[in-house]
């Protein structure tokens, strides 16, 4: 017999062998018919899975969160198995789950086409109303590469070559169709549900080598309910009007080309709106107490080895020689390794420099240095996206060095500096986790513990409620991460707050403390923004390009409707400008309906339209973005309401405070 504990504490006992699904059915004929997967020992299995020692068992509902990534996994082999009745002779390569949904690679003469997909998506409804169960058996090696050989499967040939040795060959069958899977799945095709979309096809290569073949792959999306996936179409939906990159052609923000790939070329429009953020968050480091500096973009690979960066990171910096003049008149000769430099992919090694430059003392500290520094980093061509993942990037970085007595205190400020920013930009839904040790880190376990240990105390203390991110710290030390809800329901990953015991120790960073020794101080990594480039990509989807109008590159555009009102408008525009109201003149020979058309695209918040009467009394015919009509207001009211109005959020509470 075993012993079996369950959620509530009880344990029972069972004989050797007995599954998961005759324990549930032994339990609850209603809880079996929602079952579809149970976790033991903590480890997802099949629920028809044997159970042969003693230990935790949980049961997986189909409604619960966990089972989401089985619906897709599952979903994945009903495609295949679709694809393969549909096309017989295709082959199946590999189908993973990803986020929000699945892929399966096939090899097949040509690629799939958008009327395919539907006709894809009604086999899948009739295999799903099969309800075949999914079954698992483990193949010899060899029998196994036979079988699939025999079917022309010779992408599955190469797959259990790569299976390491000692590892069981495990094969999923759904009725007469089956595969090479690791599993676990659900019981059925039937607990796959209709609530799945195919979405797309692209093309990918074998292994993702451009040597191999060229496959087809078909995305999908599955969800539990048909309600969560209307949901999820309809954000989709939403994102494509609000991608950032399409938004900003209209706006005129920015845009990229080859021949700087993953930097980009901010317009005026746009570099306005960078301008516009860095003051503001300027102006919050400075009431914070932060000092800010500028540090080389390049440095020697030497630092970079002492930092422990170019071990970890080496791959994804851009390397450059450092040439060495040669002793005579010959061209310079570019040595060996240890003449390499690299541009910064971070500001850390470089903020510890300036704080190495003379003696600290613990009186000092805490020292806060910022910099809105230049990085690059080498990512790859596939997976730039805009401005969300770039080559060049600008951080709104700090690094505040701190002793042990003082890192929950300076936790809890950035928190109340964080959540000031953020309400100013209007995102106020955020989650926060603490990311705990990972397995491979350095530091010992003392001083992890006291380091989530004050990160854990700091939120408390602070109020605000968190999730553990168990491994998904650093590797120097444990991290804040934030995740901010938008208008839509996606979630963006923001800003960071690290705790660093060991940069300090390996850069050789120390202050005098005040019993006189040398001690090493803590070294606090944050961002607010992250970056500039993607927190301006993320406020433009998140607003759908109509930003806070103290944010808008434009924030009024007066536009004449006869020239006789010209000289009208350009006074108006002069004392527009003169309260510091970014204004734009349009006395185009245009019709106002055009003009309105063109700017209301360009995401202007008001266009002040302006004609002989206007231009006569003195007033002004304002039309608001988003809006139908238009409200007529005296010049000079018109001008001191929209003042206030473009006012930005910290200044508008500085100005209250001392009034």
């Amino acid at each position: 017999m075993i012993k079996v504990t369950f959620p509530d504490g009880a344990v029972r006992e069972y004989a050797k062998g007995t599954t998961g699904t005759t324990v549930v059915e032994g339990i609850s004929k209603s809880l079996a018919k929602k079952t579809v997967a149970m976790r033991w020992n903590g480890v997802l299995s099949d629920l028809s899975d044997p159970l042969d020692h003693d230990g935790a068992l949980q049961f997986v509902l189909r409604d619960d969160e966990a089972a989401l990534e089985l619906i897709r996994h599952d979903a994945a082999h009903v495609l295949a198995e679709a694809v393969q009745e549909l096309w017989p002779g295709t082959q199946v390569t590999i189908g993973p789950v990803i986020e929000n949904g699945f892929y399966y690679d096939f090899h097949r003469e040509s690629p799939f086409t958008e009327d395919e997909l539907r006709q894809i998506e009604k086999k899948m409804e009739e295999i799903v109303d099969r309800g075949a169960a999914f079954t698992k058996e483990v193949w010899d090696r060899e029998d196994a590469k036979k079988v699939f050989a025999s079917r022309g499967e010779h992408f599955k040939v190469e797959l259990i070559d790569a299976i390491p040795d000692g590892e069981d060959v495990k094969i999923y069958k759904q009725g007469q169709w089956f595969d090479l899977c690791r599993g676990p799945h659900m019981r059925s095709t039937k607990d796959v549900g209709k609530a799945f979309k195919l979405t797309k096809v692209a093309g990918a290569y074998w292994r993702g080598d451009s040597n191999n073949p060229v496959l087809s792959r078909i995305y999908g999306t599955a969800w539990a309910t048909k309600e969560q996936l209307d949901q999820y179409l309809h954000m989709i939906e939403e994102a494509e009007k609000r991608d950032h990159r399409k938004i900003g052609r209209e706006m005129d923000l920015f845009h990229f080309q080859e021949e700087a790939m993953g930097s980009v070329f901010w317009h005026p429009k746009g570099f306005r709106m960078w301008r516009e953020l860095e003051a503001y968050i300027r102006r919050q480091l400075d009431a914070d107490g932060y000092q800010e500096v500028k540090t080389p973009q390049l440095l020697d690979n030497k630092l970079w080895e002492k930092s422990g960066h170019w071990g970890k990171f080496r791959e994804n910096m851009f390397v450059v020689p450092d040439e060495i003049p040669s002793t005579d008149d010959d061209e310079p000769v570019i040595t060996g390794e240890a003449n390499l430099m690299a541009l910064k992919p971070m500001n850390c090694p470089a903020h510890v420099q300036i704080f190495k430059q003379g003696i600290k003392s613990y009186r000092d500290l805490p020292l806060r240095m910022a910099e809105f520094g230049c990085c690059h980093r080498n990512e790859a061509h596939g997976a730039l996206h805009g401005l969300m993942r770039v080559r060049q990037m600008t951080q709104d970085d700090a690094h505040i060095f701190c002793r042990d007595d003082q890192v929950t205190d300076e936790t809890r400020k950035f928190l109340a500096l964080f959540s000031r920013v953020y309400a100013d930009m209007g995102m106020t839904q955020i989650a926060y986790k603490l990311a705990t040790r990972p397995d491979q880190r350095a530091g010992d376990d003392v001083t992890w513990d006291r380091a989530e240990k004050a990160l854990a105390d700091a939120l408390t203390a602070a109020g605000l409620s968190f999730d553990l991110a168990e491994g998904e710290g650093a590797f120097y030390g444990p991290k804040l991460e934030f995740h901010l809800t938008d208008a839509i329901g996606r979630t963006w990953q923001a800003g960071t707050f690290q705790l660093d015991y060991v940069l300090p120790e390996r850069l050789d960073a120390s202050y005098v403390g005040e019993d006189g020794a040398r001690h090493r101080p803590v070294m606090l990594h944050r961002a607010v923004f992250g970056t500039f480039e993607r927190f301006l990509g993320l406020l433009i989807e998140h607003y759908a390009g109509k930003v806070p109008h103290w944010l808008a590159p434009t924030q009024v555009v007066v536009a004449t409707i006869v020239s006789d009102a010209d000289d009208y408008a350009r006074d108006l525009v002069h004392q527009l400008e003169a309260r510091g109201i970014r204004a734009e003149l349009d006395t185009r020979n245009e019709s106002i309906s055009y003009k309105v058309r063109e700017h209301s695209v360009g995401r202007v918040p008001y266009i002040y339209v302006v004609g002989r009467r206007e231009a006569e009394e003195k007033t002004v015919a304002i039309r608001q973005l988003g809006s139908q009509g238009q409200t007529v207001k005296p010049l000079h009211e018109a001008i001191e309401t929209l003042a206030d109005e473009v006012t930005p959020p910290d200044v508008k509470r500085k100005a209250a405070a001392a009034a």
